[in-house]
């Protein structure tokens, strides 16, 4: 059975204490040892308490770091036989294709590992599926976050954490897929250093350090290495739990707007039993489906890349997909370029490989900072938003996801032009139109749809749901049988709620204008705080009277 929990909201839930159990002696006594040489037993007992709010989307998180446990865990068991090594050798291995071709040393012993080693394989498929779906279950809980404004204050820190963690696994992802040398990550190595190459003044100094001289050089591949396990897996195991569990552990969770739910009551289960036992379930079903995607779904076939060859390119490569966004937009960047003061900037890669992703990244840092700005809230908020009740947001949201989408469809445009028989050229400029206006027209769409269901609920809550039943009165009138909802049903569109944002402008007194609207910036904060508000949600009451319309029961 749900516990309704009514708790101060700055030290956060915990369901009230129950009839104490007596734990066996044995676990007691070594429970008193390890509280008398460390201490920590008020926050276990405090922890045990939590309550956890019962909805699915809470689940994002945890497929993300279990993905996580599953990366490392693999991890080491390839680090025992990877070589990072550029030396060149004649592989002499089990794959016949490829013997006595000459080949990196980190070449042949991927290819050792896939053949070779017992279990090999199953475990490259099983690290390199848990990275996507790591990677996946981030950008979805990012999004989660955004529509419900889970980012709101207190919890700014915890949503820049995320965004840094969104960046370091995402090049962690990269420097991984890199390290088998093999014709396909050797081009992505290849891209890396045409950006490095391209930025202004020290370009080709960094090119040079990091590969320790001209294209490919002999260093890459051990450098990487050593960042792709030591240096931001050590980063991320630092901030995965700031993330995850500090942070969130001391804060009020959010839940959504509910029957028992709201800004200073939470709705759920307590941490033990009940939320251990179901996480720990969640974690196996996890590790299966991944360890099923990795048994039946090949990934990352690097035997039949072949090693890399500076000269060579495979017809039709694509990075992985998370990776596909920066290389859509490569593709679709015109060949522009600035030459002046004898040097040239070849804004053909600037633009696409370090100006967009520099603007989405710090645009989605920003994003709460901004929004506070332009809503005047500063307002403690674990209550979170419905999507539909915050048209302009959500609206922000589903460019931002368009954008994201083209850039990655981008990336594809050459398999699109050949498997549909389409000109690449005419790919290439629906592209580029399409990244502009796409996101224009998903702010209008989404938008729209927002208003739409605002007043889907509106009508629920006067009216009730409709049955299909009609029915003729004694004056001869024909209605529609309406049902009215339940309270469970009722409380997320009807309950009360914190506003979103707050109104900052305010009419002038006697012609002068008030102090907020004096300057330009002030002027252009109140319209976009008119804009925000504008359409903005609010928990419509059901009248007396409309429900004396309806009949039914």
């Amino acid at each position: 059975m749900r516990e309704v929990v009514h708790v101060p909201t700055s030290p956060g839930d915990r369901v009230p204490p129950k009839a104490p159990r007596v734990p066996p002696k044995a676990l007691g006594a070594t429970g008193s040892a390890v509280d008398d040489r460390f201490g920590g037993a008020p926050f276990l007992r405090k922890a045990i308490r939590k309550a956890f709010p019962d909805h699915w989307s809470f689940l994002l998180g945890e497929i993300a770091m279990y993905s996580f446990f599953i990366i490392l865990l693999t991890g080491v068991f390839l680090t025992l036989f990877f070589k990072p090594s550029m030396d060149e050798v004649i592989y002499h291995g089990s794959y016949e294709p490829l013997r006595g071709v000459r080949m990196s040393e980190a070449y042949a012993s991927t290819l050792d590992i896939t053949f070779d080693v017992r279990g090999g394989l199953l475990m490259r498929q099983i690290h390199h599926w848990s990275t996507v779906i790591f990677m996946a279950a981030i950008v979805i809980h990012l999004l989660r976050n955004f529509f419900t404004g889970a980012f709101r204050k207190p919890r700014e820190l915890n949503w820049l954490i995320g965004i840094v963690l969104f960046m370091l696994v995402m090049l962690n992802g990269l420097f991984g897929y890199s390290l088998p040398d093999d014709l396909l990550s050797g081009t992505g190595i290849r891209i890396l250093e045409g950006v490095i190459a391209s930025l202004p003044l020290v370009g080709s100094y960094a090119v040079m350090f990091l590969f320790g001289g001209e294209f490919p050089g002999d260093e890459i591949i051990p450098r990487l290495y050593v960042i792709h396990i030591l240096l931001i897996p050590g980063i991320l195991l630092a901030l995965i739990p700031l993330h995850a569990v500090v942070l969130t552990w001391r804060q009020t969770h959010t839940q959504f707007p509910g029957k028992g739910s709201s800004n200073t009551t939470v709705r759920g289960y307590p941490f033990f039993p009940v939320f251990i036992a179901k996480t720990t379930a969640f974690f196996l079903w996890v590790f299966g489906v991944t360890a099923l995607l990795a048994t039946f779904f090949q990934i990352n076939p690097i035997w039949l890349f072949g090693p890399y060859d500076p000269g060579a390119i495979s017809s039709g490569s694509q990075p992985d997909w998370y990776m596909g966004w920066l290389e859509g937009s490569l593709r679709m960047m015109p060949a522009w370029e600035i030459n002046a003061w004898g040097h040239t900037l070849a804004m053909s890669v600037i633009v696409p490989a370090l100006v967009v992703p520099g603007l989405l990244f710090t645009g989605l840092a920003v994003y709460p900072f901004l929004e506070r700005w332009v809503t005047g809230d500063h307002e403690i908020h674990h209550l979170l938003d419905r999507p539909r009740d915050v048209p302009a947001r959500t609206g922000i949201g589903a460019g931002g996801v368009v954008f994201y989408g083209v850039l990655w469809l981008a990336g594809g445009n050459d398999v699109i032009a050949d498997r549909f028989d389409i000109s690449l050229f005419w790919t290439t400029w629906f592209f580029r139109f399409a990244v502009i206006l796409g996101p224009l027209l998903a702010y209008v769409i989404a938008y729209r749809i927002c208003l739409g269901l605002q007043r889907r609920d509106l009508g629920l809550v006067e009216h009730g749901l409709e049955t299909g039943i009609i029915r003729r009165t004694p004056t001869g009138e024909y209605i529609e049988v309406e049902r009215h909802l339940d309270e469970e049903r009722l409380a997320p569109i009807s309950d009360a709620r914190p506003a979103a944002a707050v109104a900052l402008s305010r009419p002038e007194n006697k012609g002068v204008a008030a102090p907020g609207a004096r300057t330009r910036l002030g002027r252009l904060r109140i319209a976009l705080n008119r804009r925000f508000m504008n359409d903005l949600g609010s928990p419509p009451t059901p009248t007396s009277a409309d429900r004396h319309k309806t009949l039914g029961p």
